[in-house]
């Protein structure tokens, strides 16, 4: 029986790819002054790329911007601190996260979440979602020394909750850091799909929405 459910959060319950688009536009237009000799298509496209999907911190991305685009008024730093402190007036939900959330806790399964990145970070846009009250436990890698999939973090997560592995399902958009992370402490691993994503075979379940946990949940 499912006791608890742990989500990664960007890609699985926080819509990443839209969030971004709608934070770098919004910082070309508000920095319109700065970069108007840039086309702002060329700009977007330019952060997309660099950032592959947050893999790449923004440090590294606005240097490489800065020197591309020829930007002499403004600095990385001053990119980056916006960066930090805007782009949670931008974070994007999927579909069905509040009504699946409180699904969830009515039936009276254990919520908890684990995702790799900065910790102040990380929460302001959880809190941005609006759902940090849903979560008995949230783990951010910077916080806890430790990042998906290092199995430590995940049996960090069970002990808090006081579930066994068997009584516990993850889910997340990764296939490694996600499914296979969680499964090898001996959770269920569930896949939310991505595009991103094809290998994909060893998700004990997939979804494609999350509307689609509850009733998968009922089915373990």
């Amino acid at each position: 029986m499912i006791k608890a459910a742990i989500f990664d959060l960007d890609g699985t319950l926080l819509n990443r790819d839209a969030s971004v688009l709608a934070f770098i536009r919004n910082q070309y237009e508000r920095m319109h002054h700065w970069l108007q000799h840039i086309p702002i298509d060329i700009y977007v496209s330019r952060f997309i790329e660099l950032d592959q999907r947050g893999y790449v911190w923004k440090d590294r991305v606005y240097k490489q911007m800065i020197e591309e685009f020829a930007i002499p008024e403004l600095t990385w730093e001053e990119l980056l601190d916006d960066y930090i402190s805007q782009f949670k007036f931008s974070c994007i939900p999927f579909p069905h996260l509040h009504s699946m959330l409180d699904e969830l806790k009515a039936a009276g399964i254990q919520l908890g979440m684990i995702t790799n990145g900065f910790g102040r970070f990380q929460m302001d846009n959880i809190q941005a979602l609006g759902i940090e009250h849903y979560f008995h436990e949230i783990l951010i890698s910077e916080w806890e020394g430790l990042k998906k999939p290092d199995p430590e973090i995940f049996k960090r997560a069970l002990t808090r909750l006081h579930v066994k592995p068997e009584e516990c399902i993850f889910i997340g958009d990764h296939p490694e850091y996600d499914v296979y992370g969680a499964q090898q402490v001996g959770m269920k691993g569930v896949w939310k799909s991505d595009p991103h994503w094809t290998d994909t075979n060893h998700a004990d379940f997939v979804i494609e929405d999350l509307a689609d946990l509850p009733r998968t949940i009922r089915t373990v």
